[in-house]
C-alpha cells in the first residue's frame, strides 16, 4: 500500500485499487453502460449526463481533491490478470475528531459480480482505513432486499446495527436502508440481521 507523494494504490491477490484518472473514461463508461440494468435498482438516479466525459472529468477532479483533503478514498478496481476495470469502492464521509469514521460504498460491473472481487476490495480498504488512516469505524448501508450486498458485508466482518428510514434516494425514491458497521476492535461477535 502506497500513500504520500506517490500515488495511492492498494494491492490484493487479484486486484489493484487506485483512484480514477482521465484515461479510465472509456472503460468506465462502457462498464457502467453494459451494467446499467444491474446497477440502477441499487443506486441514486443517474443524471442525464452520467456517462459523459464531462461528468467523468468532474468525478476525477473530485477524487483528487478528496484524497488530498482526506475526506474520501475513491478507488477503481482493476483485475491484475488483465488490468481490466471491474468496479469501484469508495470510503467517503471520513470524519475525524471523536468519530474517526467513514462510510463505505461500492459497485461491481454485472459480468464481474459474485466472484469474490468486492470482498477482496472491502478487505483491503478496511485494512487501509484502520492501519493507515487510523479510523475506528467503517459504516455501510444497503437496501433491505439487496441480499447479495448484505451477505457480502456480513462475510466481510460487518455487523448489522439497525434500520434507517428514508436514508438515501435510490432510483428516484427515498428508501429505507439496513445499517452495518465494522469496528477496528470489534468484540461484538456475530449479530443477527434484521
Amino acid at each position: 500500500m502506497l500513500l504520500g507523494k506517490r500515488r495511492l494504490k492498494l494491492e490484493t491477490e487479484r486486484l489493484s485499487l487506485r483512484p480514477p484518472v482521465h484515461s479510465d473514461f472509456r472503460e468506465w463508461a462502457a462498464l457502467r453502460q453494459s451494467s446499467r440494468d444491474f446497477l440502477v435498482p441499487w443506486e441514486p438516479s443517474w443524471a442525464p449526463d452520467h456517462l459523459s466525459r464531462k461528468a467523468f472529468t468532474n468525478r476525477v477532479y473530485w477524487a483528487q481533491r478528496s484524497v488530498a483533503g482526506g475526506t474520501a478514498v475513491p478507488l477503481f478496481l482493476f483485475r491484475r490478470s488483465d488490468d481490466r476495470l471491474i468496479g469501484a469502492i469508495t470510503l467517503d464521509n471520513i470524519r475525524r475528531g471523536p468519530a474517526q469514521a467513514g462510510t463505505l460504498g461500492y459497485w461491481t460491473g454485472e459480468a464481474h459480480a459474485r466472484q469474490g472481487y468486492m470482498r477482496e476490495a472491502i478487505g483491503a480498504v478496511v485494512h487501509y482505513a484502520f492501519a493507515r488512516l487510523d479510523l475506528s469505524r467503517i459504516e455501510a448501508a444497503c437496501l433491505p432486499g439487496n441480499e447479495a450486498s448484505r451477505g457480502l458485508l456480513e462475510r466481510s466482518g460487518f455487523k448489522y446495527e439497525g434500520v434507517a428510514q428514508s436514508y438515501l434516494q435510490i432510483n428516484g425514491r427515498w428508501r429505507t436502508h439496513v445499517l452495518y458497521a465494522c469496528l477496528r476492535s470489534d468484540r461484538r461477535g456475530k449479530t443477527l440481521t434484521g
